[in-house]
């Protein structure tokens, strides 16, 4: 894997390293990145945290780990997670709470259904968990492509810590960053390239 590359070869290349990994191995980097989180993130002062939700199929961080336990461990932080609207490429949050329905959209992601759910403005968050694909050391990330977070991150406010999860440590640069992207505060990933312990990476 060469150190200097374009997001899109990355995203290429991250995708189809992702997607080769078990279920097993998805299931246990999941449970270690809850571990690390909850060891190492200081949530005394944190009333709202936007947490995205899995995609399955993709073979991401399975967040639900993070989110029981802060309903269970936490009650007083408000969980927040996000509906994404295809045409605009704009997500809103949602309060996540037991009467939340979650459907499944277009891309066959769980969101939760408006007319159940109490939407959360952006400047309402203290803390959001990002999805990514793989990160550098400056804490440029590679996503999906579409953007989504990077417009919901310019509306939170310039205090909100911005946590990324990763399953691969960072790499040196990634080549192409662009104006408009928002760089992670830190992200949890795995300590190196053959690693199966988590870190808390500050950027």
């Amino acid at each position: 894997m060469r150190f200097f590359m374009l997001k899109s070869d990355l995203r290429k290349y991250y995708l189809q390293v992702r997607k080769q990994l078990s279920d097993e191995k998805i299931a246990a980097d999941s449970l270690a990145i809850s571990k690390v989180f909850f060891q190492e993130i200081d949530l005394s002062s944190i009333k709202t945290i936007h947490v995205f939700l899995p995609i399955a199929t993709q073979n991401e961080i399975d967040t639900f780990l993070i989110i029981n336990e802060l309903q269970s461990k936490f009650p007083q932080i408000n969980i927040a997670i996000p509906r994404s609207n295809p045409r605009t490429f704009e997500m809103e949050s949602y309060l996540f709470t037991e009467n939340t329905i979650l459907e499944k959209n277009q891309w066959n992601i769980l969101e939760p259904k408006p007319e159940t759910s109490q939407i959360v403005l952006p400047t309402e968050i203290d803390l959001v968990l990002i999805p990514l694909l793989v990160f550098d050391k400056s804490g440029n990330r590679v996503g999906y492509g579409k953007g989504f977070y990077d417009r919901f991150l310019s509306d939170t406010r310039p205090n909100t810590l911005k946590i990324g999860l990763s399953i691969f440590p960072p790499i040196e640069v990634i080549s192409d960053v662009s104006e408009f992207d928002i760089p992670l505060d830190m992200c949890i990933c795995p300590k190196d390239e053959t690693s199966n312990e988590f870190q808390l990476y500050r950027i």
